[in-house]
């Protein structure tokens, strides 16, 4: 078994150019929707938390990019998602097609939205 990476920047390193391009990109999309989340490693993956909660993950695999933005983003997103192959809070974009930006920028927003009204009634 393979050690986890110690942080984002070596993950993405790890990586073939064409898709390191594609993880910094998807990146990029999570940090200027979610400003406020932390960034680390989990599952030995990139991993982005707000409010110490889970806010999205990502990985990349042979044929696509795993996203991993929980069951309920998925949802709310599931007509949008239709096109690509999902698991229960999981969605992988192939390597051959364009990110789909905007929604990836909405389905982060909506999780973050989520946890600001997680924190604002457990208050």
């Amino acid at each position: 078994m393979r050690a986890a990476p110690p942080d984002v920047d070596t993950y993405i390193a790890e990586q073939t150019p064409a898709v390191a391009q594609l993880l910094s990109e998807l990146r990029q999309i999570i940090l200027s929707s979610a400003p406020e989340a932390s960034e680390g490693i989990s599952y030995g993956m990139p991993a982005y938390k707000l409010h110490g909660k889970p806010l999205a993950y990502f990985a990349a695999f042979a044929r696509h990019l795993g996203l991993y933005a929980t069951p309920s983003s998925h949802e709310a997103f599931a007509a949008e998602l239709s096109g690509y192959k999902q698991g229960k809070g999981s969605v992988q974009f192939p390597l051959d097609r364009p990110l789909p930006v905007a929604l990836i920028r909405r389905m982060i927003a909506h999780r973050a939205e989520t946890i600001q009204g997680q924190t604002t009634r457990s208050k």
